[in-house]
């Protein structure tokens, strides 16, 4: 499956003795998937992280899918994004950096109620992702 998320402006919460936390909130996009899936991202959604002493950026994402046939589907993807200094400064100053120039990784788990996507709720899945300027486009993978 791969999902394209708007995200407004990151919001800065501050130090806390874990890291600097900050949160991103998701405004909306779009995914497809396999057997002709595909919907829209339910305004609302939150990427909660924190910016470790080293530079990684550990991710906790919450969100809903919801597909052109009306069903939700609940994602939860935690996972860690790190860099150099350098190409940190980059992803911040909203440039366009090439996915190979870091490293982007989560764990998703999917969840819903509908009939006919049961089977998501019995499957673990990877992602790569890559941040783009307003935007971060996420490839899941399921893991056989």
């Amino acid at each position: 499956m791969d999902i394209d998320v708007a995200v407004q402006p990151m919001v800065d919460l501050g130090d806390s003795p874990l890291g600097r936390r900050r949160l991103v909130v998701f405004d909306g996009g779009t995914f497809e998937g396999r057997d002709g899936l595909h919907g829209t991202i339910e305004p609302g959604g939150v990427d909660w992280q924190i910016v470790r002493a080293d530079g990684v950026i550990e991710i906790d994402a919450h969100y809903v899918l919801a597909t052109d046939d009306g069903e939700s589907i609940e994602v939860r993807s935690t996972g860690i994004r790190k860099a150099s200094a350098a190409v940190a400064e980059r992803l911040v100053r909203g440039e366009e950096v090439e996915p190979s120039e870091y490293y982007f990784r989560t764990h998703v788990r999917l969840s819903t109620s509908a009939r006919r996507l049961a089977w998501m709720n019995g499957l673990i899945a990877v992602s790569t992702g890559e941040r783009r300027h307003g935007s971060v486009r996420i490839s899941v993978h399921e893991v056989l």
